[in-house]
């Protein structure tokens, strides 16, 4: 055939060929693509949740849902070192093909042919991803799907997630699948701290899980390694000194447990976010282990005292994360309740809202650090509450009422300040059990009457930390988009409750710490619930906040169990431990509105006319009240003191004007009561002829506070019981008269108990004092 014949063939031949194989091709990709379509590859995996700390140190492991240690690596673990053995071994034309080798399919099918059978494969490492993603029968027809979808990979896929895939998917045996859960779980660490030799060493036993299992079969596995190692020194693949050095390796690899970290946080984070494979928590792994053993050193000491737990939750003050949390002292103590989270447990906070409420107080103006209040016994509309140490101290100062924790004047101070006030507080600050409860709560609640959590405590706490401004507690290093403050106090207020929680002549200071040294510098308060079941102790400083929590799961109460005795001593360990001799300084007095004035020390008001001595004082400027102290009164008596007058009856001359303290019937009966001494106001001018039985007379009466005014009481007909009457009267009282449906009953002195036999219907009572004051209250008396 003549060259310009030939020339002419190849011509038409190109010209019938070329139309054809664009049209194979294009008909090939769009029949490629629309089988994708329909068909697309699924590479959702079930993997083992990691929770991690902000280092990323990995602080908890859990199976994944179909019960494997399949944990996720991420690419930034997948080494060049470990790239480069993987792939030498596995698949050197990785990063070349599209899914498959045809070069080397073609090798293996020839060698298979002729061998008669399978002695040799082809398969790509993005086909035994597709075979680990969905493992099939080894026939021609899965042959066929791999190919399919091993090219569906590299078209969705880059090279690195593909090989990102397969190292989280490669078996190890048993139910370990996944280069990092054997590195974890042999090695004891994350790949990318690996050596060569224990690269080398994970790279081969998937291929062979059954014979070369670690820990077991060492000595051949490092036969193995070594061949491949030599193969590695053959291809110059990695430097020779590191050939060598692995060489020399020896083999220490064998099962570890999973880490158990921070099982309570771990397990919440889990439930929270459960289809996320890694989650960086906000905890520091070195205060967590500290706190861990520190609160398992301490519940092994109170187990004596029938106490057996405790929770604590550590806060950083400027990121409101969280950096230890420990629900319980034993996570593995299923008799004391180990795997309860305390931190999220509801319980009684005895006295540790107290500070809260006097934080409104000094934002409404109500009170500052050095008012009066009165701690003398006291029935409030029928509640009457009672001192932990069931002793009163009378009249005190509001920041002594706060310090040494006194129930009667909290009480007062929240029915001035109105419940729904505390309420709403509360509910802006995330209580949530408060929140469904807030309709049935009354004034004990600020005695503990009410359920809160450990992270809520703390949280209100953090706020008092930083200015009165809560933040949302962080329990990841990831910040949240919506974080949102919310102004519970002003900062005046806040730093008012700082300077006064830090004062350390109180008695919830515990036992041998008077004077010590090892008393940290910071602002707490402590709270014992009813019956001694929860003890609390809540701290900070600028840089952190803890809340320590210790009883007993099962609401059993202790006698040793308080939060003095009990709970601050561990509250000082932690902060001598974790933050000792703080750099951060300490609390300055925020801006010009926190101002200091002179005050009389008997009331803390302005001092008025009758005020001998001054005493400095905080306030807030425009907020708290002005009010001229009258802790004194005038009177006026006869030239002997014997009587007294008022404007009806003073007489023209003779009489003679003295002051005389101006008590309040509770403070006076509370004297009487104790046989404390003061100076009482002269009985009134007999011979007085003011007409009785004023409105004005009726408000100024004694006060009846044995029985409520429209209650009803049942008795029991066949074992009546006596009804007690008692009042408050001023202290210019003698006698008081007792009137039943306005018959009277008898005459006593005001601090007398007076009993009757009630009996059923409605019934009048009242109450007049021997200055014609008066005041009355209907109750209806039932049959039980």
């Amino acid at each position: 055939m003549s060259t310009a014949l030939w020339e002419s063939s190849q011509r038409i031949a190109r010209r019938v060929w070329k139309p054809f194989a664009v049209k194979l091709v294009l008909t090939a990709t769009l029949l490629f693509l629309m089988l994708d379509l329909l068909f697309p590859v699924k590479t959702a995996v079930s993997y083992s949740t990691l929770i991690t700390a902000r280092d990323g140190t990995i602080l908890h492991a859990f199976l994944s849902r179909d019960d494997k240690w399949r944990m996720y690596a991420e690419l930034p673990e997948i080494t060049p070192t470990l790239r480069d053995a993987i792939l030498f071994k596995e698949d050197k034309y990785f990063r070349y093909h599209i899914g498959f080798n045809p070069i080397a399919m073609v090798r293996a099918a020839g060698r298979n042919l002729l061998s008669g059978r399978r002695t040799s494969g082809a398969s790509t490492i993005t086909m035994q991803t597709v075979r680990l993603l969905h493992p099939r029968q080894r026939t021609y027809g899965s042959k066929l799907i791999e190919l399919f979808q091993a090219m569906q990979l590299e078209l969705h896929y880059s090279k690195d997630e593909i090989l990102q895939l397969y190292l989280n998917l490669v078996p190890y045996g048993s139910n370990i699948e996944g280069l990092k859960s054997a590195s974890l779980l042999y090695f004891g660490k994350p790949p990318k701290l690996l050596s060569l030799a224990e690269l080398t060493t994970l790279t081969i036993i998937p291929n062979r899980p059954s014979s070369l299992r670690l820990g077991v079969n060492n000595a051949l596995i490092i036969e193995e390694r070594n061949r491949w190692l030599a193969r590695f020194r053959a291809s110059k693949l990695f430097d020779e000194t590191a050939i060598a050095d692995a060489l020399d390796e020896p083999l220490t690899a064998y099962r570890r447990a999973a880490p158990q970290l921070a099982p309570h946080l771990s397990g919440r984070l889990r439930s929270e976010n459960p289809r996320v494979p890694i989650i960086q928590a906000s905890i520091s792994p070195a205060m967590q282990a500290t706190t861990e053993q520190l609160v398992r050193n301490y519940v092994n000491r109170t187990r004596a005292y029938n106490i057996h737990n405790a929770a604590v939750l550590i806060v950083d003050n400027r990121t409101q994360e969280v950096v230890a949390y420990v629900g319980s002292s034993d996570f593995g103590n299923a008799f004391d309740g180990g795997q309860v989270d305390g931190v999220r447990a509801v319980r009684s906070p005895g006295s540790a809202l107290k500070p809260l409420l006097y934080g409104l107080a000094f934002d409404a103006g109500l009170i500052t650090p050095k008012t009066k209040l009165n701690d003398v016994p006291t029935n409030f509309g029928g509640y009457e509450p009672d001192n932990y140490d069931r002793k009163f101290n009378g009249p005190v100062t509001a920041e002594f009422a706060l310090a040494n924790s006194l129930n009667i004047p909290a009480v007062a101070l929240l029915n001035e300040l109105g419940t729904p006030t505390l309420m709403s507080s509360l509910r802006k600050a995330g209580f949530t059990t408060i929140r469904k409860q807030a309709k049935d709560l009354g004034l004990s609640t600020i005695l503990g009457g009410c359920g809160v959590t450990l992270e809520e405590m703390t949280r209100l706490y953090a706020g008092f930390a930083n200015g009165g401004v809560m933040g949302e507690l962080r329990f990841t290093s990831k910040a949240s988009p919506t974080r949102r403050d919310t102004k519970l106090l002003s900062q005046e207020a806040a730093y008012l409750i700082t300077n006064t929680l830090t004062q350390i002549t109180r008695p919830d200071l515990p036992n041998n710490f008077d004077n010590s040294y090892h008393l940290p510098r910071i602002a707490w308060k402590t709270g014992t619930s009813y019956g001694r079941r929860d003890a609390w102790s809540i701290g900070y400083n600028q840089r952190y906040t803890i809340g320590v929590w210790v009883g007993n799961f099962s609401g059993v109460g202790a006698a040793e169990l308080s939060g003095a005795n009990t709970t601050t001593p561990l509250l000082f360990q932690l902060f001598n431990t974790l933050d000792y001799n703080s750099p951060k300084g300490w609390f300055s007095k925020p801006g010009n509105s926190l101002s200091t004035r002179l005050v009389c020390p008997e009331t803390g008001d302005v001092p008025g006319e009758f005020c001998t001595s001054h005493v400095t004082d905080y306030f807030i400027m425009g907020v708290s009240r002005y009010r001229r102290c009258q802790h004194q009164k005038a009177v006026f008596t006869n030239a002997a003191g014997t009587l007294s007058y008022c404007a009806h009856c003073k007489p023209d001359s003779g009489a003679i004007r003295r002051s005389y303290p101006n008590l309040s019937p509770d403070v006076i009966a509370f004297y009487q009561s104790k046989h404390i001494p003061f100076e009482k106001v002269p009985p009134h001018n007999p011979n007085c002829e003011r007409v009785f039985g004023s409105t004005a007379l009726k408000s100024a009466g004694p006060q009846i506070i044995s029985l409520n005014d429209g209650s009803e009481y049942f008795i029991n007909p066949k074992q009546p019981a006596d009804l007690e009457l008692s009042c408050q009267a001023p202290n210019d009282v003698q006698t008081v008269f007792w009137y039943l449906n306005d018959k009277l009953y008898r005459k006593s002195s005001p601090t007398e108990a007076v009993f009757f036999r009630p009996r059923p219907g409605s019934l009048k009572i009242s109450c007049a004092d021997d200055k014609g004051r008066y005041s009355d209250l209907r109750v209806i008396i039932r049959n039980e």
